[in-house]
C-alpha cells in the first residue's frame, strides 16, 4: 500500500478543497457532458434493498480540468447515497463552459440541481422566469445552508435566496506584480515601493540590458488585455492615485459614480500613458491572453508581469528557469502613489451559483444534499474520504492511502475528490495547500500579501440592471481606454466623453440600480 502522512493541521482546513478555478467535477470529455455513475461492486443485502427506495437527484455542474474523472462505482458517490438515501447522478460539462449549462436550462432540460455562473444574465433569467426555487423554506431544516447564506445575506432578491452563491476572491486574493529578481540584482535595484520607483525599474528593464545579452530585446511590464471595466492591467496605478473602492465610488456630494469617474482616473491615466509612450510596456499588451503574457515573462522578453500566484508561484519560477536556470522571481506589495495610497486586487463579485430547479420533484432531498455539500461532514468525506479505506488516523496525523484514493476520483497528494472541485469552495479562500506542495510557504505568503492590497467593493452584489447592461457599457470603457492609451484621444477629453457615452449606453441605468441598493445597504 502506498500511504502518505499529512499532519493534523490539515484538519483545520476541512473547508478547503482543491479547486483551481471555479468549476465542478471533472469530465471525461472536453466536448460533452458526462454522467458519473453510482453504486459499488460490493453491497450488503440491506444496502441493495434500500437502494430501490433512494430518491434520484440529478446535478448539472461545470467541471475543472485539474480534477479527476468520476467513474462508475465511485465509492464516495455511493457513500453519499447511503448517508442521504439518494441516487446521485452528476452531469459535468467542461471547465468554465457555463454556456452548455445555460443551453440545457433554456431548452427545458432541467436537472434537480444546477450550478451556473453567478452574476450573469443567464442565472438572473433562471430567477426571473421561475426556473429555480427559493431556498427560504428549506433553510430551517438545513443549518449549514442557513449558515452559508448568512455569509451571503446580501445575495437575496426580494427577501428570497434562489441559490448558494460562491464568490471567488471575496475575502482573499492572489495576484501580484511578479519580477525577475536576477534582473533587479544585475541592475542594482530593489522591488519598487513607489510609482517613481516602478518607473525607474521598468525603464531599466527595458533599456539597460538587464539580462546582459548585449541586445535591445526586453521591456519592463506585461499583462493581459482588459475585456471590460471591472478591472484593468493597471489597477495598481488607479489605487495608488487614491481610488477608494473596487466597483463604484462616491463623488464629493456622496452620489454613486463609476470608478473611472473618480478624480483619481485622469492623473492615473496620465502616468500609465507616460509608461506606454516611453516604450517600457509590452506593445502587444492589449492583445495578450494569460498564456501569451506568461510566455513573454518566461522567455525573458519582459521583466515583470501581473499574474496570479498562490499555487502558481512555483510554476512561474520553474518555467523561467527552463530557459534561464539561474533566474529567480520576486513579488511584493504594489507601489504607493503620491499620497501613500496603494492597492491592486479588486474584491470579487463573480463566481458560481447552485440552485434547486422548479422541476425537482424532491426539493427537500435536494436541499439536504446541498446542506451536506457545505457541511463539515461533507467536507471531511470529500477531502479525506472514507476512514479505513482512503485514510487512517495515526494520532492527529492523517495517513492517506493513495492506492485506494486512486480507485475513486481523488486527486493525489491529499487533494480532494472531484465532486468537491468548484461550485462551493476554492483553497485560496482558506489559504490551504497540501504539505507536499514544494513552495507551500511562499504560496501562502503571496495570498497574505495579495489580500493585504485587496480593495473592497462599495456595493456587494450585482444588480439585475448591472448584469443586463454590463456588456455594452464595458465595451465603451474598453474602447476609450485603448484610445487614450494610444493617444488617439486626449485623456481629459476622453475621460469626459467616455463617461457621457457609458452613461448613454446603459451606465446611467446601472448607476440608478446600484444607488438604490447602496441606499438600502446604508440604511441597515
Amino acid at each position: 500500500m502506498k500511504a502518505k502522512k499529512v499532519t493534523g493541521l490539515l484538519l483545520a482546513f476541512v473547508m478547503a478543497f482543491s479547486v483551481v478555478a471555479c468549476g465542478g467535477s471533472s469530465s471525461t470529455s472536453a466536448d460533452s457532458a458526462e454522467s458519473s455513475g453510482t453504486g459499488t461492486s460490493e453491497k450488503t443485502a440491506q444496502e441493495q434493498a434500500d437502494s430501490s427506495e433512494r430518491v434520484p437527484i440529478r446535478w448539472l455542474t461545470t467541471g475543472d480540468t485539474a480534477a479527476e474523472v468520476i467513474e462508475d462505482g465511485d465509492r464516495i458517490i455511493e457513500e453519499i447515497n447511503n448517508r442521504l438515501g439518494i441516487d446521485l447522478t452528476v452531469e459535468i460539462v467542461p471547465e468554465g463552459n457555463t454556456e452548455k449549462v445555460n443551453v440545457a436550462m433554456a431548452s427545458g432540460d432541467f436537472p434537480d440541481i444546477v450550478t451556473g455562473a453567478y452574476g450573469t444574465s443567464a442565472t438572473q433569467q433562471w430567477i426571473d422566469d421561475g426556473m429555480v426555487i427559493s431556498l427560504n423554506d428549506y433553510m430551517g431544516n438545513n443549518p449549514d445552508i442557513t449558515a452559508w447564506l448568512e455569509d451571503y445575506e446580501w445575495s437575496a432578491q426580494d427577501g428570497n435566496y434562489y441559490g448558494l452563491p460562491f464568490i471567488t476572491q471575496y475575502d482573499k486574493a492572489n495576484s501580484l506584480i511578479v519580477m525577475r529578481q536576477d534582473w533587479l540584482d544585475n541592475l542594482g535595484l530593489s522591488y519598487p515601493e513607489t510609482l517613481d520607483d516602478m518607473k525607474e525599474v521598468l525603464t531599466a528593464f527595458t533599456f539597460n540590458d538587464p539580462d546582459g545579452n548585449g541586445q535591445d530585446d526586453t521591456f519592463g511590464y506585461t499583462a493581459q488585455k482588459l475585456s471590460d471595466s471591472s478591472s484593468t492591467p493597471f489597477d495598481w496605478v488607479f489605487f495608488a492615485y487614491g481610488l477608494e473602492y473596487a466597483d463604484y465610488t462616491l463623488d464629493e456630494d456622496g452620489n454613486i459614480v463609476a470608478w473611472f469617474e473618480d478624480d483619481s482616473f485622469v492623473p492615473a491615466m496620465k502616468y500609465i500613458k507616460e509608461l506606454w509612450d516611453s516604450g517600457v510596456i509590452d506593445p502587444e499588451l492589449m492583445l495578450n491572453d494569460s498564456t501569451k503574457k506568461e510566455e513573454k515573462f518566461y522567455q525573458g522578453k519582459s521583466g515583470s508581469m501581473l499574474a496570479p500566484l498562490f499555487r502558481h508561484v512555483g510554476r512561474h519560477e520553474s518555467s523561467v528557469q527552463e530557459l534561464y536556470p539561474e533566474a529567480t522571481i520576486c513579488y511584493g506589495l504594489p507601489p504607493k502613489g503620491p499620497d501613500g495610497a496603494s492597492g491592486l486586487n479588486r474584491q470579487g463579485k463573480s463566481g458560481m451559483f447552485t440552485c434547486i430547479t422548479a422541476a425537482c420533484e424532491n426539493p427537500d432531498k435536494a436541499a439536504e444534499f446541498l446542506n451536506f455539500m457545505v457541511s463539515e461532514e461533507g467536507n471531511n468525506l470529500l477531502r479525506l474520504g472514507i476512514e479505513g479505506i482512503h485514510y487512517t488516523m495515526d494520532g492527529d496525523t492523517v495517513v492517506f492511502n493513495e492506492e485506494e484514493r486512486a480507485k475513486d476520483a481523488f486527486s493525489p497528494d491529499g487533494w480532494a475528490h472531484a465532486l468537491a472541485w468548484g461550485s462551493f469552495y476554492w483553497p485560496l479562500e482558506s489559504g490551504y495547500l497540501p504539505d507536499t506542495e514544494p513552495n507551500r510557504e511562499r504560496a501562502l505568503e503571496t495570498v497574505e500579501l495579495a489580500s493585504e492590497c485587496q480593495i473592497p467593493n462599495l456595493v456587494k452584489q450585482k444588480t439585475a440592471v448591472e448584469i443586463e447592461n454590463s456588456s455594452v457599457a464595458g465595451d465603451v470603457f474598453t474602447q476609450y481606454f485603448s484610445d487614450m492609451l494610444q493617444g488617439k484621444i486626449d485623456i481629459e477629453e476622453g475621460a469626459k466623453k467616455m463617461s457621457e457615452e457609458w452613461r448613454a449606453q446603459g451606465g446611467q441605468e446601472i448607476i440608478n440600480s446600484v444607488t438604490e441598493i447602496y441606499q438600502q445597504q446604508s440604511a441597515q
